[in-house]
């Protein structure tokens, strides 16, 4: 039998909040103290790794999930968003620990929760556009969906890249491991 899910109708805000609490939780539990071996490497040349990824999830809480939604409710469609710079956690990151890493993710990822609890968005809020400069018109409801989809995209990102260290090591156990086999996760 299958049910109904709220998800499958429109997006939640408070579904995709309890999401996105729980992120830095998860990185954190998964990759806090794991040796470089495990947080260093990657899928192969133009890849990132483990290390790339959270840094990545920063430069996001910066600029792109909280300052679009201020963008959406003030400018609407008027003001496009700026530019996503995907290769900025390269220079951010850089002379940084993964366990500084970590702890800068969890604090800036309370503090854009707190600042959306803050916003008190409104069914009629999250119906507000804004243009995305590669997408066009979007709605503050799907930036906000987004940003939850985002997470989980990176979560099983981590998860392969992860995996993929053990391709060979597993051996003929690979055709039952899905996560050896995927192909990636984002264009």
């Amino acid at each position: 039998m299958f049910i109904e899910s709220p998800m499958n109708e429109a997006h939640s805000l408070r579904q995709s909040v309890a999401l996105l609490e729980r992120t830095p939780s998860a990185l954190n539990a998964l990759l806090r103290d794991l040796p470089e071996e495990w947080t260093r490497r990657n899928e192969g040349q133009g890849t990132w790794t483990v290390f790339d990824v959270v840094g990545h999830l920063i430069h996001g809480e910066r600029t792109d999930w909280i300052p679009r939604a201020r963008r959406i409710l003030e400018f609407g469609e008027s003001k496009p968003f700026d530019r996503f710079d995907r290769f900025a956690q390269e220079r951010e990151s850089r002379g940084k620990t993964l366990p500084q890493l970590l702890d800068e993710f969890a604090q800036l990822r309370a503090e854009q929760l707190d600042e959306l609890r803050a916003m008190n968005l409104t069914e009629d809020d999250l119906k507000k556009r804004g243009t995305h400069p590669a997408l066009g018109v979007v709605t503050l409801s799907e930036l906000l969906s987004t940003w939850a989809a985002h997470d989980l995209t990176h979560l099983h990102q981590i998860s392969r890249i992860m995996a993929v260290q053990y391709r060979e090591a597993v051996g003929p156990w690979t055709r039952f491991l899905g996560v050896m086999r995927c192909a990636g996760h984002s264009e």
